[in-house]
């Protein structure tokens, strides 16, 4: 029983920790680029939800009292249906300012996401300051529930719930639709695409809006968990490059194992090592690529270039 909780709470971690890196995946799997801006774009979508929420909106004094009134409920489902869509913009720019480096040195891409990722953090410390926010949870799935003697938290278990809808919707998109064959054709024979009467670029701008939007998600699901702050990005993008290297570049469900395993060995080493909690899964990185240097799923991809 002294187990259980905490293998239950790493697998909860690990689907969330696989959301955050789904977005980054998707760019860096079928784009080949590695976007350093994508912990940002997280806390964006975090700071987004907040405003929406709260409600701290740039509206009318009338209506945004009339917002306030409606119940949490209602405010936060609105919050995580519209930060995506109001990070998407972000996405579009970042795309945009990005093509430059397409066919070049990863490295061009890296510098420019970085910088990226700077202004936007900056961005952040400008509208909403630098001190700390809590996004509410709706009563429904806030506090805990008793099972097997023990107490658990409802959200996160809400959360992981909706991690795993999230990654099955973007598996489905990737690896079942026309969209997502194309866009994996892009990635790797882009003349060839061309050729056919694809237009390449616009296959690129909807991948970097769905990236976008997937870290978006994550901000939004783990605000509650994690609480909102300026470098809160910071603490979503190395995990999320770690899991992305651990499963494989390029593959849905090496990310998604990659979270599971990530998660698990973080929950129990912080349960009884506190001091090695994040140092374990790089602990965990060396030992798969030390037998595994392409991750458990992964290809040849541009982190070999």
């Amino acid at each position: 029983m002294g187990l259980l909780p905490h293998l239950v709470n790493g697998f909860a971690l690990g689907l969330l920790f696989a959301l955050i890196a789904l977005g980054f995946m998707l760019i860096l799997g079928l784009m080949e680029q590695i976007n350093l801006a994508h912990g940002s774009l997280f806390a964006l979508g975090a700071y987004f939800a907040y405003a929406i929420a709260t409600p701290r909106l740039p509206l009318p004094p009338d209506m945004l009292q009339a917002w306030a009134a409606v119940p949490l409920g209602w405010r936060f489902t609105a919050a995580m249906l519209l930060a995506p869509i109001l990070v998407a913009p972000f996405g579009v720019v970042l795309e945009r300012l990005m093509r430059r480096t397409y066919g070049r040195d990863p490295l061009y891409g890296l510098l420019l996401t970085f910088g990226a990722a700077m202004v936007i953090e900056e961005l952040i410390r400008i509208v909403w300051g630098t001190r700390d926010y809590t996004l509410p949870v709706p009563r429904g799935i806030s506090g805990g529930f008793l099972m097997l003697d023990l107490i658990w938290s409802t959200y996160r278990f809400w959360a992981a719930g909706f991690a795993i809808i999230a990654m099955a919707i973007v598996w489905l998109v990737i690896e079942r639709t026309r969209f997502g064959a194309l866009v994996k054709a892009g990635a790797h024979d882009s003349e060839i695409v061309q050729a056919l009467g694809h237009d390449l670029e616009r296959l690129r701008v909807w991948v970097f809006v769905l990236g976008t939007m997937m870290a978006a998600v994550a901000g939004v699901i783990l605000a509650p968990v994690w609480g909102i702050r300026p470098h809160m990005g910071v603490d979503a993008v190395i995990p999320a490059f770690v899991i992305i290297v651990l499963g494989g570049v390029g593959s849905v469900w090496g990310a998604v194992l990659g979270g599971i395993l990530v998660g698990m060995v973080v929950g129990l080493s912080g349960a009884y090592a506190s001091e090695w909690s994040m140092l374990s899964m790089y602990l965990l990185l060396i030992l798969v690529v030390t037998f595994r240097s392409r991750g458990l799923f992964g290809k040849k991809s541009v982190l070999e270039a």
